[in-house]
This record gives structure tokens, sequence and C-alpha cells, in this order.
């Protein structure tokens, strides 16, 4: 079955996931719906030196809004910050330097940001896919640090500050490999069988989904999102999958057609009339499963998920300074 489901997500990225997936698709854009102003509205996007978060960030201070660009590196943010500032000539561009692997770190920030800023819309892009099983100076395993706990995190402890705000969003950017995984809340740190990178990575990307369907159904006046960006042509794709890269590169998307759907959810009007806590794809709501995939859960396994990452948080904030 996983040799099927694995079939399948590749034929289904080759056809829809590429840049000519992404150009037939856009023909049936409205333009008018990104053609907006946002002067005035807060926006944090992690993972903002580089890639999808870099090219989001870009295209929302086109629009005037004021963007935290949340960055674990702080030389290539610096630069990254330069760019945006130059190209858009939007001044309000702030950087703020975070290991989202580093829960401590995370709740630091994040108290901090809830104290000294506003925020309206909330980017979780930062993102990793490390090859081999390595371990932060916590103990966690690396992928599922970034991923799951940190987007986690982040975003439980920015609820307050967004719900203040009208019109308040989250945007997490996953992955089509998430379709090719079952949750799998018996073994989130990847310590039994094989290490695949690729695989564990693409359970990180399924426990996102499961995240925003579960922040979702609370009452909150924050509107929630998960989508997939295509196969782009960025560095974390280049480094992480160098043979899929070798493979794909003249099919792959650019780094802003990757970035639409996020910039499309992150801006547009049309992005919340829809549901909250819905799965998208070139500005449409796609499908969480493939057909015959076997990739559904139990209600009690996605709840269970949500406590064990609540437990992992609570934890982590107890021991974090200031």
């Amino acid at each position: 079955m996983s040799w099927y489901r694995n079939t399948v997500w590749f034929v289904k990225g080759l056809r829809e996931y590429t840049r000519g997936g992404y150009e037939s698709a856009s023909k049936h854009f409205n333009p008018a719906d990104v053609e907006v102003d946002v002067a005035g509205r807060s926006f944090l996007v992690t993972g903002a030196n580089s890639g999808i978060g870099k090219a989001t960030a870009k295209e929302i201070a086109r629009r005037g809004g004021t963007v935290h660009l949340v960055c674990r590196n702080k030389e290539r943010a610096e630069v990254a910050r330069e760019e945006i500032v130059t190209e858009t000539g939007n001044q309000n561009i702030f950087l703020h330097i975070v290991d989202i692997s580093n829960p401590k770190e995370v709740w630091k920030f994040a108290e901090k940001f809830r104290n000294e800023h506003k925020l309206h819309v909330l980017v979780n892009n930062a993102g990793c896919m490390v090859n081999n099983r390595e371990l932060t100076e916590d103990g966690l395993e690396k992928n599922f640090a970034t991923n799951t706990l940190g987007t986690y995190i982040l975003t439980t402890a920015l609820l307050p500050l967004l719900e203040k705000e009208a019109d308040a969003r989250v945007i997490t950017v996953s992955s089509g490999g998430m379709l090719v995984q079952k949750l799998n809340i018996s073994d989130l740190q990847s310590e039994n069988g094989t290490f695949d990178g690729t695989m564990v990575y693409a359970q990180n990307k399924r426990q996102q989904v499961v995240l925003t369907e579960q922040w979702a159904k609370a009452p909150r006046n924050i509107h929630f999102s998960v989508m997939h960006p295509g196969w782009a042509d960025t560095p974390a794709v280049r480094s992480s999958m160098p043979d899929f890269y070798e493979k794909m590169k003249n099919y792959l998307r650019t780094e802003a057609e990757g970035a639409d759907t996020v910039v499309w959810l992150a801006v547009s009007a049309e992005a919340t009339q829809l549901p909250s806590g819905l799965f998208f794809q070139d500005r449409q709501p796609v499908a969480t499963h493939l057909p015959l995939a076997s990739t559904h859960s139990p209600p009690e396994d996605e709840e269970k998920l949500m406590e064990v990452l609540e437990e992992f948080s609570q934890k982590f904030r107890s021991t974090s300074p200031g």
C-alpha cells in the first residue's frame, strides 16, 4: 500500500504540482483577489530569509503590510530584509532571530512579541528536512521539533494576540507529501525502524494538517488554513532533496508561484469566505487524503496529538527564561 500511495502521489504531482500545474490553475485566478492594500495590518512570516517565506514576505510588503521576519540565521536574514525593503520601498520590515526548533526560544520570543506588537496574520512557513536522525539540545528529533512542535508552540502562544484583531488568520505551509502519510502518534520522534527523512518530513506535514483542522474547531475569530505550495525551486529543495531536484529542476515552480496561495490566503477577502481549517492548493480547497490510500485517522488519535503537543509545550514553557 505504501508503494501505491507514493506512486499515486508522484503521478499526481507530475500533473499538478509542477510549474505547468500552476500555469494551468492560474488561468482561473482573479487578479483582483490579491490587488489589495494591507497597510496597517501586521504579518509574521517564519523562515522568511529564503524560498517561499521570503517570496511571501516580499509580496505582503509590496501591498503595504508591516512584516515581521522570523529567521534562524542572522546574516542571511539581514540580507533578505534589505532585499525586501529595497525592492518594495516598504520600511516596515522587522527582523527577529529565532530558532523554531528550540521550544524554549520560541516561547521566549512569542511572549516578548505579544507585549510589544500587534498581529493580524501568522504564516507558519519555517521547516526543515533533515535526512539523518538528529537531536536538538533538548533531546528532540530535529524535524519534529521544527515542523511540528515549533509550529504548535508559536501558534498557540500567539493566539491571544491574534484574537484581539479583526480578520485574523493563521496559514501553515505544508506539503503534498503528507498525502502518503497516515498520522502516527505512537512514534512522533521517529525512534523506531529505519529513519527516512523524506517520510518523517511528510509525517510532520500530515501533523500540520491535523493541527490546522483541530485549531479550526475551537470557537475563535481566527481563520485557519494550511496549504501545499507545489514543487518549487527553493534552496531547501536543492539541499534536502538533491536527487529529486536534478530530475525535476526544469519543471519546478518559481518561489513566487509557490508562495502565491500563501499570499492569497493572507490578504484576500475571498479566502476567509471559505470555512476555516481547509487544505489549499492553487487558491482552491483540496482533499487531504488520496482515494484508497487508507490515511484517515480516528478522531481520538488527532485529539491525542494535540494533548501530547500541549504537554511538550508546557514542559518547555515552564523552563523558559524570562
